[in-house]
């Protein structure tokens, strides 16, 4: 429902509710250009935590691949170091099988001369007790 009296306005109320308007309007604009300069003040801040942060990261992820590229190399080097391991074991059982060939021949022939020997003396000893008795 409208209003039943209207209010007439005089020129000073008229002047002043603009001049009100108009600090109104600077107000809102003053707080708007604070608020656009605390909003860049808070986005630098972001940006640059943001920015610290990615570095950061950056930083780690460097560290993380050198740690890679060195454990590459010493996985690198441990198999250069099995492979002549293997090779070295490999020779060593070789060498190990002919040596063992070798002393078992030189045993053999150790109880070969000794067995010759026994049997020679018990012929020697027993030739001459046979035929003294025949």
């Amino acid at each position: 429902m409208p209003p039943k009296f209207k209010r007439h306005l005089n020129d000073d109320e008229v002047t002043g509710s603009v001049r009100s308007e108009r600090r109104n309007l600077l107000e809102e604009d003053s707080d708007d250009e604070d608020d656009f300069f605390l909003l860049n003040v808070s986005l630098h801040t972001w940006f640059f935590s943001v920015q610290l942060q990615v570095d950061e990261v950056i930083g780690v992820m460097q560290e993380n691949i050198s740690k890679v590229i060195e454990r590459g190399e010493r996985l690198d080097d441990l198999q250069d170091k099995s492979e002549s391991l293997s090779d070295n074991a490999s020779a060593f059982s070789s060498r190990a099988k002919q040596l063992h060939r070798r002393m078992w021949w030189r045993d053999m022939k150790m109880k070969i001369i000794i067995a010759l020997v026994v049997i020679a003396l018990l012929l020697i000893i027993i030739i001459p007790v046979i035929l003294r008795y025949r």
